[in-house]
């Protein structure tokens, strides 16, 4: 009898293993990385909560409430959302030294890592606006005309029309936006801080919000001309008004003096 010859393997046959444990294996790390990275973002996000409720219990328990419902030395804040944390922390406006008719601006306390993670307690606490991204307030590609425009009509009437500030009643001020960061103003468009109304999208869209925030910076750019002359600050019509006032009715009170005078002289004489 013949002996059967063994068979022989095809050449390529060890290649095609070899690329169907490859499949097989990039198959799995695609369904299991994804999870893995949830995971560890949410552990993360659990961190950063438990880190920011420390912080609140500390700094803003006293006024805010326990669980951030509110006393009558503050608002409740649930629902206001990690943007309103970072801009009133970041400002230096929370916490407050005292209260008062309006909580002005002042030196930062916290870190920006301390800050987020107050953010993430406060928002944990119910659903609000979020932190933008720097391609949601970077006035690059805005349309600086459009953005005064929407300025003039939805903001000078407080911050005067060049970002300047103003005088509001009892007590309350329109701050000055010179020198206030895109975020930080795109974070107060959003959240309507103290006595400012809020710019939702519905209301102000992310790019009417980045053509403002170009307009402001060009309005208050050390490179920007003024061609009316004296500025007097940029204030507006009050202090125009005023210096009207004061030197041109001066003026004339002078000059009518001048010639009483001159008259009652020539009358003597």
């Amino acid at each position: 009898m013949k002996k059967l010859s063994a068979r022989r393997r095809h050449p390529m046959a060890a290649l095609v293993v070899l690329l169907l444990a490859l499949v097989c294996t990039g198959a799995v790390y695609t369904a299991v990385a994804p999870t893995r990275e949830a995971k560890a973002d949410e552990t993360a996000q659990s961190l950063a909560i438990d880190e920011g409720k420390k912080l609140y219990a500390v700094g803003c328990a006293s006024c805010h409430g326990t669980g951030g419902q509110g006393t009558s030395d503050g608002p409740s804040l649930v629902g206001v959302g990690a943007a309103a944390v970072d801009f009133q922390v970041g400002t230096g406006r929370m916490p407050a030294q005292q209260p008062g008719a309006q909580v002005p601006e002042k030196k930062n306390i916290y870190s920006q890592a301390e800050i987020d993670q107050l953010a993430a307690y406060v928002a944990s606490l119910g659903a609000g606006p979020n932190v933008p991204t720097e391609a949601e307030y970077s006035p690059e590609g805005a349309d600086i005309a459009k953005g005064g425009d929407l300025f003039r009509t939805n903001c000078a009437q407080c911050h005067n029309f060049t970002g300047k500030g103003g005088a509001l009643t009892h007590g309350k001020f329109a701050p000055s936006l010179e020198g206030v960061s895109p975020k930080h103003l795109y974070e107060a468009m959003q959240t309507g801080p103290q006595n400012m109304p809020s710019f939702p999208d519905t209301t102000l869209s992310e790019q009417n919000k980045k053509d403002i925030i170009a307009y402001l910076d060009a309005v208050n750019s050390d490179d920007t001309e003024s061609p009316g002359g004296l500025e007097l600050g940029g204030l507006g019509p009050v202090s125009e008004g005023l210096f009207g006032w004061i030197f041109g009715l001066g003026g004339l009170i002078a000059v009518a003096v001048w010639v009483a005078a001159r008259t009652a002289k020539a009358k003597k004489s």
